[in-house]
């Protein structure tokens, strides 16, 4: 099967549906990045001794070094304990035994570190370690991994989270690495959503924003991917306090949703990073609940950026839950298949409609039904993206398989932007470029890929910014762009009224042009 063909599927709650039915998300488990530490290295054979410059004035001159000693030469002195010739029976003025020399100096070069001299170093790395982990997490919780690697003793948490449950567990403290750090500090800022209807249930993951309890997590999450517009809402924090949540606002276009608790202080807010700097191969690490197993903590890398993906649109239906939904996109499964869509990529809805495009990050860290709305991190703790989908090797939803190492994240950077807007307003704004578009290389006379423009709406800002029929759109705002797919999520990406660089091919010749954006109906 060719390689875009693999469907795509949200992470889906994992309760509602048994993993053969749910597209997997997910990839296998990267190697854990060992914390940067300043290994120091064993010395070199010291070499012979150079005359002082005491012996220098006196008219003394250096003799040459010796000759490498033959193991005749050498065996016909006793040796020490670490096999260096003395002088048969001898000592210095000190006590010390005495060497062997020639012409004044050594026979043997000095012998490695004794092991307990390097046990005294490896313990040092280990401080090292233990401060690079401190940098990452900072403060009582620095403090805590510190101590924990500096100590004989066993904990399950850092030392600012001894009360109550926790997801994080160090066991042995002389082998604590940079993703237990990672782990440590973000899993806090990390929930458990359980959505439950009369007739179904799911579970999904979610990101704390602020202490009062605002949670970014997916709309598929909350609305049970599409099936209820009133599920009951209950969140787990990481310390096995339990909250009831009500939805603030969902914005399907995207797939993100924002929820807040009841009652709820002191969280720990997620630390943003930006996305805009990551590179492909920068370590990941997921945090979430994939098949309801609660902090869950996998490893990976970014595998590919500027990807853009279709997935089935998880709009809440417009009446209370009442059966259970037939799958929108011809799936024999269940609301839980997802797929690629491989329709014309048409730019110009009018609003969300029975799928949406998506720019991602994708990644090799394994996540699984359940890790949807959970967090992606880097190597510092930090917030890269929210996991939202997965490739399946199959279209068979009976035969899905778990992760398969092709996973999906929105970017921190857009979901930054949606979670504001939800927050401040319950709704959030899109970019609308009035074309519609299609696949350049589906057309046999084009010579570049990129998204064909198939028509442009009169007085719209794609007509405004010159655009016309048959030209080729091949950059947006820094993305490449391969086809309407990746053009329609970049779009959609920025907030409606925004300014964007766009570079376009006409008869062969490369234009870049600005061009303000309007706002996409909901």
């Amino acid at each position: 099967m060719p390689a875009a063909a693999a469907p795509v599927a949200p992470v889906v709650p994992a309760a509602a549906a048994p993993i053969a039915t749910v597209a997997p998300v997910g990839a296998s488990p990267a190697q854990h990045v060992a914390t940067p530490a300043a290994h120091p290295t064993h010395s070199a054979p010291q070499a012979a001794p150079v005359a002082s410059a005491q012996h220098a004035q006196q008219g003394e001159h250096n003799p040459p070094a010796p000759a490498a000693q033959s193991a005749n030469a050498t065996a016909a002195y006793p040796t020490d304990a670490f096999g260096r010739p003395l002088y048969a029976g001898t000592s210095d003025a000190n006590g010390a035994p005495s060497y062997a020399t020639e012409n004044g100096y050594p026979t043997e070069p000095i012998p490695p570190l004794k092991k307990k001299d390097a046990g005294r170093r490896r313990g040092t790395t280990t401080l090292i370690a233990a401060l690079a982990i401190g940098a990452i997490l900072g403060g009582a919780s620095g403090a805590g991994v510190v101590a924990l690697v500096n100590s004989n003793q066993s904990s399950t948490v850092p030392a600012n989270q001894s009360q109550g449950a926790s997801s994080v567990v160090v066991n042995n403290t002389q082998s604590v690495n940079e993703v237990t750090a990672v782990a440590a500090k973000a899993a806090p800022s990390v929930v458990t959503i359980n959505v439950t209807t009369a007739n179904e249930g799911g579970t999904g993951s979610g990101v704390v924003l602020t202490e009062d309890g605002y949670i970014l997590t997916n709309t598929h999450v909350v609305t049970l991917d599409g099936a209820s517009a009133d599920g009951t809402v209950k969140v787990t924090t990481h310390d096995g306090k339990i909250y009831d949540a009500k939805v603030i606002g969902t914005d399907p276009t995207t797939d993100l949703a924002v929820i807040k608790l009841t009652n709820a202080s002191g969280l720990t807010p997620i630390t943003w990073a930006d996305s805009s700097k990551l590179n492909v191969g920068d370590s990941t690490v997921a945090i979430g609940a994939p098949l309801g197993l609660s902090g869950t903590v996998t490893t990976g890398i970014v595998s590919a950026l500027n990807r853009s993906i279709t997935v089935a649109s998880s709009a809440a239906p417009t009446s209370p839950d009442t059966t259970t939904p037939t799958p929108n996109n011809g799936g024999s499964g269940g609301p839980f298949d997802y797929y690629f869509d491989n329709g014309n990529g048409a730019q110009q809805p009018t609003a969300a409609s029975s799928s949406i495009s998506l720019p991602v990050i994708q990644t090799d860290a394994s996540i699984n039904p359940g890790n949807s709305g959970g967090a992606l991190l880097n190597s510092k703790g930090e917030l890269i993206g929210i996991n939202v989908a997965i490739a399946n090797a199959s279209s068979n939803s009976t035969t899905a398989a778990g992760s398969i190492g092709v996973g999906f994240a929105l970017p921190s950077d857009l979901a930054k932007r949606i979670s504001d807007e939800l927050v401040a307003s319950g709704t959030a704004t899109h970019g609308l470029l009035g074309a519609s578009v299609g696949d350049a290389a589906s057309v046999d006379t084009s010579t570049t890929v990129g998204a064909l423009v198939s028509s442009v709406t009169d007085g719209g800002p794609a007509a405004s910014a010159g655009l016309t029929k048959g030209d080729i759109i091949t950059n947006f705002n820094g993305a490449p762009i391969t086809d309407a797919t990746d053009l329609t999520a970049q779009v959609r990406a920025q907030a409606a009224g925004s300014k964007a660089e766009l570079t376009y091919v006409r008869d062969g010749k490369a234009t870049t042009i600005s061009v303000t954006l309007g706002s996409l109906s909901s």
